[in-house]
């Protein structure tokens, strides 16, 4: 794939920055696959918004994509590339030989009519999913399981994947795309290979309007609002905050990851230690 620079006829044509969709399938999606996706607006339960900046956008099926891939030694092809609104990543449609279909993350490199399979005796080929004790060191795998059968958590997003560094006992050890080095049972699967559409981040909306069909609705900074508004604000002049960015009730705007969180345990090497060797 390729970025597309529209011709400048607008002012918000000379902003767009696209991704060309060779191949991609122009169609609705397989309407079995489909289920209702209600609008929130950023709303809990009891109607209050507990996260802001939702609402609107355009009308969108959620796409049930098959984050488990346990149909073992059944070959599957793949019969087209489709667009998902849900995320940034392509999926791919699979016609599997007893005659069901299901959604998977479309992998690099995959192309229509390719034949895929799951197991621990598929081949190491991109699109194939292993468990984690069937693929070699040093491989690149995405949709990657935190435990067995629980389905793909890790490395889901357009362009990423997690390296298999080493296998000891009953764990594997991963490298993450942000640096972080963690350990997950043997038994997990995952898939072979990195998740494709990797120019997805150098897509530029354009125009503020492309924002709202998304559902995401205008930001204020908080170093344009008064004190009274935010910790951000006030200052003589256009000031920069005077702090570490926080959210409007003073929470740090990183690390906010929970010290006690049950999962620490399984990393090796945190995010922060990124390059130390």
């Amino acid at each position: 794939m390729a970025t597309i620079l529209s011709k400048p006829t607008s002012p918000e044509k000379r902003l767009t920055v696209s991704v060309k969709t060779e191949g991609l399938y122009k169609g609705k999606p397989y309407s079995k696959l489909t289920e209702k996706k209600s609008k929130t607006g950023g709303r809990n339960n009891t109607g209050k918004i507990t996260t802001r900046h939702v609402g609107g956008g355009h009308k969108q099926k959620y796409r049930v994509i098959d984050f488990k891939r346990v149909k073992d030694g059944i070959p599957a092809r793949v019969a087209g590339i489709e667009y998902d609104p849900n995320r940034n990543a392509r999926i791919a449609l699979l016609h599997y030989k007893d005659g069901e279909k299901a959604y998977i993350i479309a992998p690099d490199g995959v192309t229509v009519d390719a034949m895929i399979e799951s197991g621990s005796k598929a081949d190491i080929k991109d699109g194939n999913c292993l468990p984690l004790r069937n693929i070699p060191a040093g491989t690149f795998v995405h949709a990657v399981e935190l435990r067995p059968g629980g389905g793909a958590k890790m490395a889901r997003s357009a362009g990423s994947s997690v390296q298999l560094m080493s296998k000891e006992g009953e764990s594997a050890l991963l490298r993450l795309p942000s640096g972080e080095m963690r350990t997950v049972p043997m038994d997990c699967r995952a898939t072979i290979g990195t998740v494709g559409n990797s120019e997805a981040e150098l897509t530029k909306l354009g125009k503020a309007g492309r924002s709202r069909w998304k559902g995401v609705r205008p930001q204020t900074r908080g170093v344009a609002m008064n004190p009274v508004d935010h910790p951000l604000g006030g200052g003589e002049g256009k000031s920069s905050g005077g702090r570490v960015p926080v959210s409007p009730w003073g929470k740090p705007e990183k690390k906010t990851r929970k010290k006690k969180k049950y999962s620490n345990k399984s990393i090796v090497r945190g995010r922060s230690q990124k390059g130390r060797n």
